[in-house]
């Protein structure tokens, strides 16, 4: 078994993802790694306490006859992958053998390409699939006649009953309801008549990229930031047309499909980029998509690499403008207690807490910031098999705020904000950081 050496101190960096090679779709290839990589795990076991994925693995090892990684049965190792939804917080904040330490760890783009063979050899659910075909999930069901049909009927715990013995979603968790009237259509006759203000390394005009979840489940987040970019004076534009960013497909392994939307959505935000435009998204694994996995995926397109310098989490854009005096503080309500769930996948864009910093220029406001998993995971939490897991790992940041007892609660992901509130399950709703911003403007 390997035992840890001391820890690398270098910043982790990471290797493009290889997937044009026949290799990275060798089942032997693949397993000699998984079992290289999960004996490096067994030895150091810092992660154990961040998802499924670890307790699972370790559980496996204990348990088998040479209780090392040897005596695990390799047709076992999928139990591992299935749990990991590719938060990446090992990776970035856990792992100490990431590179450029010379044992190489990088579990989740490991997962990736065991996910990404799986997908290949046909093992991938058609509920899996449909889950994550965002796009033409939200146009059928965002018809006028059936969003509202379909919003009822997830209330209904008989159909919720039946939907989880038909298609494997559990009946307790939580589903995003469903907007006809899109941001879309919110913002159809929307024009900024600001002159853009550059600041830094800020050009003071932003092309929102609307996301499915935003344009469609929650547009009104998206109308927030609207208001309290041009309330700083920040000229914002909605992009052309998106597609699906794509992260919940690279998430079920299917690398073909992200490629897709990539030619889909990066010529469109590349020209804005040609014209000025700063680039932002509400949701934060969305902005990953763009700042780290197209960019690992596709390293030698000049306009993936163009996409990623331009684009920015929103709150990180407004404390850059902030360091230039750019930033208004003109508040005019408190939010008092705010008890704030930092997503994963804002977490590791490496940004530090700038959500945090923002709320807190409130006066008489205090965030308390909560850097755990909530565990939802964009279908992890709603899938049968997983949904408890979702719960459990969530309870940690449902204790801390309801200890807290906040004013306010909510996450910079959406979704992430919702599935914590409703393990809460105390009627109170969460509020996306942008909400909260706009209520302190009064605006």
């Amino acid at each position: 078994m390997n035992t840890p050496k001391e820890g690398n101190l270098e910043a982790p960096t990471r290797h493009p993802i290889d997937w044009k090679n026949p290799d990275y779709f060798s089942e032997e290839l693949l397993n000699q790694e998984l079992e290289r990589v999960f004996d490096i795990c067994h030895g150091c076991r810092r992660c154990v306490s961040l998802c499924q994925s670890f307790p699972v693995l370790f559980d496996l090892v204990d348990e088998s006859s040479t209780m090392e990684v040897d005596g695990v049965d390799k047709a076992d190792y999928t139990k591992v992958v299935d749990q990991c939804y590719m938060c990446d917080l090992c990776y970035m904040t856990k792992c100490p053998y990431v590179p450029p330490h010379e044992w190489n760890v990088d579990f989740p783009h490991l997962m990736l390409r065991a996910k990404a063979i799986k997908y290949k050899k046909g093992d991938t659910k058609l509920r899996d699939k449909v889950l994550t075909s965002t796009d033409n999930v939200g146009k059928f069901a965002g018809i006028p006649i059936i969003a509202p049909t379909i919003n009822a009927i997830n209330k209904v715990s008989v159909a919720r009953k039946g939907l989880e013995l038909v298609a494997g979603i559990h009946s307790k968790a939580w589903l995003p309801k469903f907007e006809s009237n899109t941001l879309r259509k919110r913002l159809k006759n929307y024009k900024s008549g600001l002159v853009a203000e550059p600041a830094g390394n800020t050009t003071g005009k932003v092309a929102l990229f609307a996301t499915c979840f935003t344009n469609r489940n929650e547009p009104g987040p998206g109308e927030d930031l609207v208001k309290v970019f041009e309330h700083n004076k920040i000229l914002v534009t909605l992009t052309e047309k998106e597609s699906c960013c794509a992260i919940p497909k690279l998430e079920l392994g299917n690398l073909e499909a992200v490629e897709d939307a990539k030619e889909v959505n990066i010529p469109i935000l590349a020209k804005l980029v040609d014209q000025g435009w700063d680039l932002t998204a509400l949701i934060p694994s969305c902005v990953l998509m763009f700042k780290q996995e197209l960019p690992l995926m596709f390293p030698d397109d000049p306009d993936v690499l163009k996409v990623k310098n331009a684009f920015y989490d929103p709150f990180e854009y407004l404390m850059l403008r902030n360091k230039e005096n750019k930033f208004l503080t003109d508040f005019k309500k408190s939010l008092g207690k705010v008890s704030y769930h930092a997503a994963c996948h804002q977490r590791v864009q490496n940004i530090g807490p700038k959500t945090k910093d923002t709320l807190s220029l409130i006066p008489d406001t205090q965030v308390e910031i909560i850097e755990r998993c909530s565990g939802h995971d964009g279908t992890y939490a709603v899938k049968k098999e997983s949904h408890d897991f979702a719960v459990k790992i969530a309870k940690p940041v449902v204790r801390k705020i309801n200890e807290a007892e906040p004013d306010h609660f909510g996450s910079d992901c959406a979704m992430a904000g919702h599935h914590i509130g409703h393990v809460m399950n105390n009627g109170k709703e969460p509020e996306h950081p942008i909400s909260l911003l706009r209520k302190a403007y009064d605006i």
